[in-house]
Parts: structure tokens; C-alpha cells; sequence
């Protein structure tokens, strides 16, 4: 509007327009110099087709009609055409402020168009930043701007003021670009303020700049625009320093708020925490990499003591891992998951202790647990470990990731390594940058020579491409001081030195080389040179490629976005793997519900509890018959061949009961608890065993009994039975020997009863003996056609001759005279059959023993109706029975036992044992090796894939 009165009006009238009623973009036009707008100017037809900041809108070439001017005549022809000139400046500024405020509404309005919606994320954003539409009036601003069809009326205005200008072009021309360049670098200006006062701004710097570069030098001039421009981004960067700060406190106390419960909201687990245990999860799912996970990570690599982990703790904002001279520190890898959190701390992924990152005794201690799990994970015999420590670090402002800090690449195996050093941290590395979503941070030492470096090799092995690689030169101030051609270092960011590719490059200062810098000092010192550096101000590297702050920026971007363009397909894969595991398992075990290893165990943990439990529920009555039976079987032997039968042979009942006290004291005071005790622990071995391995029809699962066996096994081997139940046990035993008083016939005859079992089941086992010395009968050998050997022959002949000695003295003794055993030999011999004297007296004893065990049994009969006799003492009789007396005593004492070993057992004994099985099973539970071990199979195999 104001143009288009400015060129229809009738300057031969005198009039004034007040300055503080024009729009801002008009204000430029009104120059001090100038206050009146009264001039006289002659017709001017313009051609000319200049440039334009409008770059939407297609220029062309217009006629203007001829516009007539007033004429005052009190005013001389010079100061006429001096006006005129000098608004055809003004309309050329005015066209450039012009069109960079449409270019900032049009690009205002496109990214307003691409913001999300963030509505469900206000609480995020502080209280103030909702409250700016009440102070700013966005509406009103955007209403300002001139629209498209205006901005095109006045397009042949300005062709036509340009021509004008065809012979001053050289000298306006710096001034142009000067204004086209400050609109290009002042986007963010025009975003904070109206974009009115950001031209008004412009054009006004742009008009002084044009006067004074009248007067300088074409060198000058492009000088003097470079720092002007680097002032503006110095200027722009402060601003957004400071804003980033305030920000960083807002958030601080926003999530300090939510920490306390002010919200009374539940806060969810972050987003970077749940993906970092992702990551762990799948780490564990396959070490050895051999189907590792394709989720991104970002993997730093680097030669030894080239600042990697400098380089870490500048992103992490704390010095936290351990460090030496010249050494290596990093020995295995070290995944960091940074998020952010109201306070600046860390803990390791298998702890709950906190470290305060804000104190120093605090960052002391995590340096040197970093330390020590790294040397414990170190096996013997190497230097670097491939098992990964998981620290998280929280705190305000920290950009979001995963990194994992490797072991640094070496050229050389020094004295105290492992001769496989250099090869296991190729390996480990080669393991990680494998990945293709992993993001390669590759870090090299600027103060040393580009071709001693090792990395970028390895680096350039996995990624040729460089679609995930980003390059960071350390030590750049060392490096600026000592390269005699800063050019080189240059060659280096822009990627023109190493045959390595890289999505980007930055250049870093982590310090002076002080470990005991602060973080903060390293953040001032690494501005303060970057502000100061030949390097920047030659423009030989750009702002956003320096400092640690723009790297983690830059990293944390990259990082997400390649996240958003894996998490998916990874998770798509994994779920194809496991519709085919399903698929398997219907087919293979349909009726049965997918458990994994764990859950197996916890299954079969529960089923040995419970039979561990069913041992209480035995009845006494069979505890007692079982450990009867089996004390029984044990001291049968000894009871028989060294207490009954050498009493027997004794001539008299004095002898035979006096040789019975001794022989039984002696073995109640040394053998018996003990062997009783042994049985009772076998006893108790045995019923758990059968509990254990008892198959409980359809229910029983063959896949748990490699466990129970193991269960079982290390339970006995630990259980160890009470010291003091043997001298207790000792005093019951001999007390119970001690007595001879059978109260009833019912006993009398249950005594005669076990007597005559056991002598059968003697005389059983010896005339079995007999026959395997002597061989067959005539009738077997007649009936299953079986011969006797030569020695079979030589004992047959034996016993014959042994059994006429015993039929010509009944009464004989147990054992046979020398004189006996020559007469038997030359019998034989006198048949033709030499024999060993040896071997009839081994014959002579299983045949005396034969006829013992009938006379014996014939006793017993005898004995039936002795019980009168024995009431009276045997007064009067003949008769004697004090055999039956001692087997009375015998099984009086192995009741008396079984019932004391049961009392034991049922109140004692299978409680421990209960306890062992339980910190047996609680071992196993801690031992996945052992669980792996014990639990085998495809089925579990393949639930264990399922689970995974």
C-alpha cells in the first residue's frame, strides 16, 4: 500500500507522512536524511531482470506506465536527482526485507505444518512455554506479512527501480549479498521475534554497510562479512547456550517433582532403559554372536589411549571409568546406557547401590569397581575378556543411547600380555561393528601420525560404505599446535585423507591431559580453544563439527533414527522365529504346556519336595518291619557262625550261656549301634529313593529323573546322621541282650519260630554250597544230562568218606583231628584218589555244618513243649533250651532297635534330610550349568527357544 501510494501520489503537493503510524517494513524507507518526501523525479522505464530472494515466485519482465511528477522550482535540479537515487535505494532494500520476511512466513508456516502433535506430551514441557501465545500474538504476526498477489503486483516496481541501478551495480552488490545473507543465517530470529523488526533490522544494517563499503577494498569487504556473519552464529549459539541451560534446570525440577510424587502419577520405565535391557536380554540370548540381535548400538572403537574413553565421559558428563598412562585400562567391553533422570547418578545392571556422579569419593569408588569386575572377568592367562559389564548412567540433560566402550586396538603385544591379545580384541570388535545397525564411533588420535593409525582399517572392513560410521579427531589442540600444515587436519574432517567413509566428522578436545580435570573445566577449555582457533576462523572447520556437546547431539540422532528403522524388522523377525517354534511344539507335544528350563525345574523342585514329605506319612509299622528285616540280614552271619555256633559246641548249658554274655557284650559294645545305624541311614536312603523314581502312572515325567537322581545323590552325601543316636542306641541294645525272661508261650513259640527260619535258611544255603563242591545228583544227571568235573569227583569221594566218620560218632567235634584227616587220604588213596589235606578239611566243615543246622533244627522241635521246663529252670529235664532263650534275646533286641531307629527317623532324621534336598535344590537353582546338565532333551530344547 504504501508503495503504491508512493508512486501514484502528486509529489508537487507538500505533505508528510508520520513516521510512527507506517508499518515497519515502510519505516525503512523514511531516512534521516531525507525527512521530507517531496522531490522531483522524471519518467523512468526499467527492463531489467535482477535476483530475488522470492525464489517461490517466477520473475519476469514488466513495463511500468509513465508517472508524472510535481515540480517545485524553489528547489535546485542536483538535490532532485540525488532524492531520486537515493529511493531507488530504499526500494531496493525495502524488496529484499520484503522478500525474506515472505521466505521466514513460508518457511514458518512448512514447519509448523511438519511439527507432531504433542498434546499427550505438555507435562513434559515447562508451565511458561504454554503461556507465550498470551504475551505474543501469532495471528497478528502472520496477518502482518504482505500475501503472495501483493508481493507480485510489486515485482514490476522493482525491475524497473533496478534498472536504474545497472551502472551502480558493483557498488550495491556487496550490500545485497550482505542482506541476503544475514536473512539466510537469521532464521531462528525470525522465529523468536515479529518479522517486521527482522527486516526492519536488516535492511537498516544493510543501508550503513553500503556507505562504508564505498570506501574499502573488495578483500575487505568479503572479510569483514565472514566475521560479520561469525559473530551472528557466535551470537545465535550464546543464545541458544543460555535457553538449552534453562531448559536443562526446568526439566531437572519437573522430574525432581515427579521423583517426589508431587504428580501422584505412576512414572513407566524410560523408553532407553526398557531397550537397554532389550539389548541384555539378547546378549545373553546368544554370546557367542552367532545369531546376534540386529538392534543398533553405538560400538566406539580406537587405537590405545586415543581418548575413546575420554570421549565417553565428555558424553556421559562424569569421569567415570578407571585410567592409567600409557596402559591398557579397557579390558572388556562396557555397554553405558545414558538417560535422562533428575539426578547425575550410576549403577550396574546386577546392583542396586547408587553412585553419586556429584561426588568424588563416590566416582572413586565406581572407577575402581569398573576395574575390579573388569579384572575378574579376565580368565586366566588373557589380557581382555569378551563378558560385557552393563552400567546406566542418569542425570539431566544427558542425550539418550546405548555405547559400548571397547578394549583398544593394538599393533604390538607387549611383555605381560596374553600372545593372543591383539587377535581377541580384533575379534571382539569385528563381533560388535558386525552388527549392520550398530553405529561405528571411530575415534582417532589427532596428535599422532593419520598413518599410524590401525582403526580406520578395521573400521573401513565393516563398513566400506560408511552409512554408519562417525569419524571424531581427539586431541585437536595438540594436534593444531604441533602439525606444521593445519590444512592436513582439515583434509581429515572433510574425509579426503583416510580411504574410510563416514557420515560425519567432528573434531574434540577432552582436555589437557589432567585426569584429575573436572568435567566442567574440560567443557570450558575445550570452548575457549575452539573460540580462539585459527582453525574455525579460517573456516577450515565448521561450527556444528567441534565440540563434544554438537557430537553427542549428532550421535544421539543417528542413534534413533536407525532405532526406528530396526526395532521393527528385528521384532518381525523374532516373531517368524517363533510362530515356527510354536508351530513345532503343536506337532510334537500337543497336550503338554510350553516350560522352559526354569520353570521345569521349578516343577520338579516342587514334585522332590513333595515326595520328600510322603516320607512322613510312612506308618511305623512299616518303618519297624523294614529296618527289623535288614538289621536282621546284616548281623545274621555274625550272630550265627560267631556267637551261636561256637556256644553250641560247648558241652554243657553253663558254657553255653557264659561264651553267649561274652560274645554278645563284646559285640554291643563295638559293632552293633553302629551297623544298626548304617542300616537306618540306607533305610531311609532307600525310601526316598523309591519315592523319587516311583512312576505315578500318566503323571510321571521321565524328563525330571536325571534330576532327581542328582537331588537325591547330593542329599545323601550330605546328610550325616546324629553322632549321639549311637550311644544312645548302645545303652537300649544291651539292655534288651541282657534280659532272658520270656513271659509267655506266644513268645516262647515266635522265638522257636525265628530259630528255626534262620537254621533253614542256613541249612538251605549250605547244602547248596555241597552241591556246587560235589555237583549233581544221580537224577539230575539223569534228567537235564549234566556230568561232574575231575574235582567234582575228588570232593564226592570226600563226602561220602566225611559222612561215615560222622555216622560212627554223632557227637563229634567241629573240627577234625590230624590223625583223621590222614586216615580219610589214605582211604581215598587207597581208591586211586589223591586229595589235599586242605580240601577235606574244607569239605569236612560245610558237611559238619549240614548235619549241626539238622540236629539243630531237630532241637527246635524238642524245644516246642519245653516252655513248662523253662519256667521251672530245666529242674528235672533233660531237656535244654537255651538256644531258643538266646534267638528270644536276639529278636527281642531287633524290635527294641527298629523302634528306637524309627522314633529317630520319623522325628529327626527326615526333617534334615527334608532340609538338605531344600538348600540342594536352592544350589541348583543358582547353577545354570548344572540345570542345563540335569535337564535335558529336544522338548526342553525347545522350550527353552520359545521362552527365549
Amino acid at each position: 500500500v504504501i508503495c503504491r501510494s508512493l508512486a501514484n501520489s502528486s509529489y508537487g503537493i507538500k505533505r508528510k507522512s508520520p513516521l510512527q503510524n507506517l508499518h515497519l517494513v515502510s519505516r525503512s524507507i523514511h531516512h534521516p536524511y531525507y525527512p521530507s518526501s517531496k522531490f522531483q523525479r522524471p519518467p523512468l522505464r526499467i527492463s531489467i531482470q535482477l535476483f530475488s530472494s522470492l525464489n517461490r515466485l517466477p520473475l519476469r519482465k514488466t513495463k511500468l506506465l509513465d508517472v508524472k511528477y510535481g515540480y517545485q522550482s524553489h528547489r535546485n535540479f542536483w538535490l532532485a536527482r540525488l532524492a531520486s537515487r537515493l529511493l531507488k535505494l530504499r526500494y531496493l532494500i525495502l524488496g529484499s526485507a520484503v522478500g525474506g520476511g515472505y521466505t521466514a512466513k513460508k518457511t514458518y508456516d512448512q514447519w509448523k505444518d511438519m511439527m507432531p502433535d504433542l498434546d499427550e506430551y505438555k507435562w513434559i514441557v515447562p508451565d511458561f512455554i504454554w503461556e507465550l501465545d498470551e504475551h505474543i500474538d501469532f495471528e497478528k504476526l502472520i496477518k502482518a506479512l504482505p500475501d503472495a498477489d501483493d508481493l507480485a503486483k510489486l515485482l514490476p516496481d522493482f525491475d524497473k527501480i533496478g534498472e536504474s541501478f545497472t551502472s551502480l551495480k558493483g557498488f550495491f552488490s556487496p550490500g545485497y549479498n550482505l542482506v541476503s545473507e544475514v536473512i539466510g543465517a537469521s532464521d531462528l530470529l525470525l522465529l523468536l521475534g515479529s518479522p517486521g523488526e527482522t527486516a526492519f533490522r536488516a535492511t537498516d544494517q544493510g543501508y550503513d554497510n553500503d556507505k562504508q563499503y564505498k570506501k574499502v577494498s573488495d578483500k575487505e569487504k568479503i572479510d569483514q562479512l565472514q566475521e560479520e556473519l561469525l559473530r551472528t552464529q557466535l551470537k545465535y549459539q550464546r543464545m541458544l547456550e543460555r535457553l538449552e541451560k534453562e531448559n536443562k534446570e526446568l526439566r531437572k525440577l519437573v522430574l525432581q517433582r515427579d521423583d517426589k510424587g508431587i504428580h501422584q502419577r505412576k512414572l513407566k520405565k524410560s523408553l532407553i532403559d526398557m531397550y537397554s535391557e532389550v539389548l541384555d536380554i539378547l546378549s545373553d540370548y546368544d554370546a557367542s554372536y552367532n545369531t546376534q540381535d540386529h538392534l543398533p548400538r553405538v560400538v566406539v572403537v580406537g587405537d590405545q589411549s586415543a581418548g575413546k574413553t575420554s570421549v565417553l565421559e565428555m558424553i556421559a558428563q562424569a569421569r567415570i571409568f578407571p585410567r592409567g598412562s600409557g596402559e591398557m585400562m579397557t579390558r572388556s567391553p562396557v555397554k553405558v546406557t545414558l538417560s535422562e533422570g533428575p539426578h547425575h547418578v550410576a549403577l550396574f545392571k546386577d546392583s542396586s547401590r547408587e553412585f553419586d556422579l556429584t561426588k568424588e569419593e563416590d566416582l572413586a569408588a565406581l572407577r575402581n569397581e569398573i576395574e575390579i569386575r573388569m579384572r575378574n572377568s579376565v580368565k586366566e592367562g588373557c589380557t581382555v575378556s569378551t563378558e560385557t559389564i552393563s552400567l546406566s548412567v542418569k542425570g539431566p540433560g544427558l542425550q539418550r543411547m546405548v555405547l559400548v566402550d571397547l578394549p583398544g586396538v593394538i599393533s604390538t603385544v607387549t611383555s605381560g600380555m596374553a600372545p593372543d591379545t591383539k587377535e581377541t580384541i580384533f575379534s571382539i570388535s569385528k563381533a560388535y561393528m558386525q552388527n549392520p545397525n550398530a553405529i561405528i564411533l571411530c575415534i582417532q588420535d589427532g596428535s599422532v601420525d593419520a598413518e599410524r593409525s590401525i582403526v580406520t582399517d578395521l573400521v573401513s572392513q565393516m563398513d566400506p560404505q560408511g552409512k554408519r560410521t562417525i569419524f571424531v579427531l581427539t586431541k585437536v589442540d595438540l594436534a593444531e599446535k604441533n602439525v606444521a600444515s593445519p590444512s592436513r587436519i582439515q583434509q581429515i574432517i572433510e574425509g579426503k585423507l583416510f580411504p574410510m567413509k563416514a557420515l560425519g566428522y567432528f573434531a574434540v578436545v577432552t582436555g589437557k591431559g589432567n585426569s584429575s580435570e573436572s568435567i566442567e573445566s574440560i567443557k570450558e577449555y575445550e570452548e575457549e580453544f575452539f573460540q580462539n582457533s585459527k582453525l574455525l576462523k579460517t573456516c577450515m572447520l565448521k561450527a556444528h563439527q567441534v565440540t563434544t556437546k554438537n557430537l553427542s547431539l549428532a550421535v544421539s540422532d543417528c542413534f534413533w533414527k536407525m532405532v526406528r528403522e530396526s526395532v521393527e524388522q528385528q521384532a518381525d523377525a523374532f516373531k517368524a522365529t517363533r510362530f515356527n517354534l510354536e508351530t513345532e511344539w503343536k506337532n510334537n507335544y500337543p497336550r503338554l504346556r510350553e516350560l522352559d528350563r526354569n520353570e521345569l525345574f521349578e516343577k520338579a523342585k516342587n514334585e522332590i519336595l513333595d515326595e520328600v514329605i510322603s516320607l512322613t506319612q510312612v506308618t511305623p509299622k512299616h518303618w519297624e518291619e523294614i529296618l527289623q528285616k535288614t538289621l536282621w540280614e546284616r548281623v545274621s552271619t555274625h550272630v550265627i557262625e560267631n556267637i551261636y555256633l561256637p556256644a553250641a559246641q560247648t558241652m554243657n548249658s553253663g558254657t553255653f550261656n557264659t561264651t553267649v554274655d561274652i560274645k554278645l557284650k563284646q559285640w554291643t559294645d563295638k559293632q552293633l549301634p553302629n551297623k544298626a545305624v548304617e542300616v537306618a541311614w540306607e533305610t531311609l536312603q532307600e525310601e526316598f529313593a523309591r519315592f523319587m523314581t516311583e512312576q505315578k502312572g500318566k503323571e510321571h515325567d521321565d524328563i525330571f529323573d536325571k534330576l532327581k537322581q542328582a537331588v537325591k545323590e547330593e542329599s545323601i552325601k550330605r546328610h550325616k546322621w546324629n553322632e549321639r543316636a549311637e550311644d544312645s542306641l548302645r545303652v537300649i541294645q544291651h539292655n534288651a541282650l541282657e534280659d532272658r525272661s520270656i513271659s509267655d508261650k506266644q513268645q516262647w513259640d515266635a522265638a522257636i519260630h525265628f530259630m528255626e527260619e534262620t537254621l533253614q535258611s542256613r541249612l538251605k544255603d549250605t547244602e547248596s554250597v555241597i552241591e556246587d563242591m560235589v555237583g549233581p545228583d544221580w537224577k539230575k544227571r539223569w534228567l537235564y544230562w549234566t556230568g561232574r568235573t575231575k574235582e567234582q569227583n575228588i570232593r564226592n569221594e570226600t563226602k561220602n568218606e566225611l559222612e561215615k566218620l560222622i555216622k560212627c560218632n554223632e557227637e563229634h567235634a567241629a573240627y577234625l583231628a590230624n590223625d583223621e584227616v590222614t586216615t580219610v587220604r589214605k582211604n581215598l588213596e587207597a581208591r586211586g584218589i589223591t586229595v589235599d589235606p586242605c580240601l577235606i578239611k574244607d569239605t569236612w566243615h560245610q558237611i559238619y555244618r549240614r548235619y549241626f543246622l539238622k540236629t539243630a533244627l531237630n532241637h527246635c522241635n524238642l524245644c516246642r513243649r519245653g516252655f513248662y521246663y523253662y519256667q521251672r529252670h530245666f529242674v528235672d529235664s533233660e531237656l535244654e533250651c537255651n538256644d531258643i532263650v538266646l534267638f528270644w534275646r536276639i529278636q527281642r533286641m531287633l524290635a527294641i532297635t527298629a523302634n528306637t531307629l524309627r522314633q529317630q527317623l520319623t522325628n529327626t532324621e527326615v526333617r534334615r534330610l527334608e532340609k538338605n534336598v531344600k538348600e540342594v535344590l536352592e544350589d541348583f537353582a543358582e547353577d545354570n550349568e548344572k540345570k542345563v546338565k540335569l535337564l535335558t532333551g529336544k522338548r526342553v530344547q525347545l522350550a527353552e527357544d520359545l521362552s527365549k
